[in-house]
């Protein structure tokens, strides 16, 4: 009898022995080659802010899967609606996108779609390489101009496909006018949420918007509504929106901000991304998570140093970009730069942006004293 159960026991060491062997390895092995959960950007701006350039610096990064301004698709749709009924349409879009779950543009979008239909695919290095388009490499630096050349007939399939391989997913978007309303999407514990909050000097985005009022019309009337966009203060009323928007998402997030933005809110000035192009840029991979290559670093300095005057409205080539920063302040007469001052007040003076008191010191007044240090 004793004979027997020591016989039992040693067929049970001998079972759980082979178990040990064969299956706990296997099993270490599959959680240390387990994928790390990406990490989600969001840079958070308003129009003709330096947004889609600042949406460049993650879009060629080797490692980022970026789309411009998706949710422009949701406003194409519900145009009839104002910005905040669009707002909960939107977030759910650009967490289907993070999740790379591209099936919640079928709502948006015909469903014989093809790549090409996304709005400004080609300004998304990762849509211009494999595995979305074969012609170049996902190392390149890859202007639209190329991509939308070579890199069109691809099907929509491979947006969803490309996002899977990324490390890194980034979206731009002007589409946001309150920082609460992404409070869900910082709490999901599925995302890996980081916010940059892009903010200009609303007297450049005032002169900017001015030329390319047609282009930014239907925004406008959902932002504002379209009996405020009409007359001398139509500009106007969409600016004061515009600033209360950024002073609302700058006091949410920095000011008593909640425990689940801790670290994951940075707030930039475009003046001084052209200002100091590489320490800017360096400041945001940091935070983003990621490598700034000495690749990347020649780019940036390349495409802020150079001859452009910015004369395409939607281009994002090389140019003087401090220059064209600035050219508000000889092209904008001083008595729009009051009544831009006067809406936007609240913004400028908690941003850094300090107010001019006339035409002679608009035009004299040195960078050091219009923009305060951050």
């Amino acid at each position: 009898m004793v004979k027997s159960r020591r016989v039992q026991v040693l067929l049970i060491l001998v079972v759980l022995s082979f178990l040990m062997i064969h299956f706990l390895p296997c099993s270490n092995n599959a959680h240390m080659k387990e994928k790390p959960s990406p990490v989600h950007i969001l840079i958070l701006s308003s129009w003709r802010s330096g947004s889609s350039f600042t949406g460049q610096i993650f879009s060629q990064h080797p490692n980022v899967f970026y789309l411009m301004e998706p949710a422009w698709h949701v406003w194409v749709k519900m145009y009839q609606n104002s910005a905040n009924v669009l707002h909960m349409a939107v977030r759910d879009l650009v967490r289907s996108v993070f999740l790379c779950d591209m099936s919640v543009f079928d709502a948006y979008m015909s469903s014989q779609k093809k790549k090409s239909d996304l709005f400004q695919w080609e300004t998304s290095r990762a849509l211009c390489s494999p595995p979305a388009c074969d012609s170049f490499s996902r190392s390149d630096i890859i202007t639209a101009g190329n991509c939308k050349t070579i890199c069109g007939k691809y099907p929509f399939s491979k947006v969803e496909e490309a996002c899977k391989t990324y490390s890194h997913i980034a979206i731009k978007e002007v589409r946001f006018f309150d920082l609460k309303v992404l409070y869900p999407l910082l709490t999901d514990p599925s995302l890996n949420l980081k916010i940059i909050h892009l903010v200009r000097d609303p007297r450049a985005v005032f002169r900017s918007r001015e030329n390319t009022m047609a282009d930014l019309k239907r925004d406008s009337n959902i932002v504002v509504g379209s009996q405020k966009t009409k007359g001398e203060m139509g500009p106007y009323n969409t600016m004061q929106v515009i600033c209360k928007s950024h002073v609302a998402i700058y006091k949410a997030g920095s000011q008593a901000a909640p425990s689940f933005l801790k670290d994951r809110y940075l707030l930039v000035r475009y003046e001084d991304i052209v200002r100091d192009p590489l320490a800017r840029a360096a400041q945001m991979y940091r935070f983003a998570e990621l490598h700034f290559t000495p690749e990347l670093q020649k780019w940036v300095h390349n495409i802020t140093h150079g001859k452009g005057h910015g004369a395409q409205a939607f281009d994002i080539g090389s140019r003087d970009a401090l220059r064209v920063s600035q050219a508000w302040r000889k092209t904008l007469p001083f008595q729009k730069i009051e009544k831009v001052q006067n809406v936007c007040k609240d913004a400028m003076d908690l941003l850094g942006y300090r107010l001019v008191q006339s035409e002679e010191e608009q035009k004299n007044m040195s960078l050091d004293l219009l923009f305060a240090q951050n």
